[in-house]
Formats: C-alpha cells, sequence, structure tokens
C-alpha cells in the first residue's frame, strides 16, 4: 500500500479517538451562565435577614430551587431532586450538608408550621452555595 493510504486512515484513527475523547468529557461538564446563577445567588443570600425570622425559611426554599435548577440544566437524570443530587453526590465538596440543606427545605415544605431558625438557614445557605460551587455554576 502506497504510504499516503497509511497517513489517512492513521488521520482518521486520531480524529475519532479526538472525538470518543471531547464525547466522554462533555458528559461531565457543563458550561453554566455564571453570571446569571451569581445574581440569583446574591438575590437569595441577601433575603436572609437575621432580624426577619420571615426570611428564614424563604431563603432555603429559594437557594433549594437554585440548586435543582443547575441539575436540571445540566441534564442530570431524576424525576426528584433527591434523586438529581443522588447522580451528582460525587461532585460536592460536602455532600452531607447538601441533604441536610435539603431535609430541612423539604421540613419547611412538608410541616405545616415548621419555622426554620436563623443558625439552620444560614448553615443551608453555605451548603447549597458550596453546592453550587461544586458544580461550576457561581
Amino acid at each position: 500500500m502506497p504510504p499516503i493510504i497509511f497517513l489517512a486512515i492513521a488521520i482518521v484513527a486520531v480524529g475519532i479517538l479526538v472525538l470518543i475523547a471531547i464525547t466522554l468529557s462533555s458528559k461531565h461538564s457543563y458550561t453554566f451562565d455564571v453570571e446569571e446563577y451569581q445574581t440569583k445567588w446574591l438575590k437569595v443570600e441577601n433575603g436572609l435577614v437575621k432580624a426577619d425570622p420571615r426570611t428564614y425559611n424563604m431563603v432555603v426554599i429559594e437557594a433549594d430551587k437554585l440548586l435543582d435548577k443547575a441539575l436540571n440544566e445540566m441534564g442530570t437524570p431524576g424525576k426528584t431532586m433527591g434523586e438529581r443530587m443522588k447522580r451528582v453526590n460525587d461532585r460536592f465538596e460536602k455532600p452531607n450538608a447538601v441533604w441536610s440543606a435539603h431535609k430541612l427545605r423539604n421540613q419547611i415544605a412538608h410541616e405545616h408550621g415548621f419555622e426554620a431558625e436563623y443558625g439552620q438557614a444560614s448553615r443551608a445557605l453555605s451548603a447549597f452555595r458550596q453546592a453550587l460551587k461544586d458544580l461550576g455554576a457561581i
């Protein structure tokens, strides 16, 4: 066989390997509109007012929604946020803190009359912030 055929085969083979590498690496990364997420995050974070207990539940729910939005945007499979969080659990620096924050959100949403305390809300926001950083959203 002429050397040109070997060169063509080599080029095609390298091209296929490059495409495979790109495809495999893109499954684990997603590019967020970081500015949009940072703006939304600051609104959530600034919504926590120590002197106003009415803000405690609200910010936890809003932070949870923002994390769920990021998981959905990444295309993370799952019917519920909990199912989606399980899929990316290994990407969280502090997975237990994120789960605790999400469980607090569930208490707020499902237990009639539940009122979070300032410390709980503050810790939840910290966990949600880190989770959003871990995913690259902020």
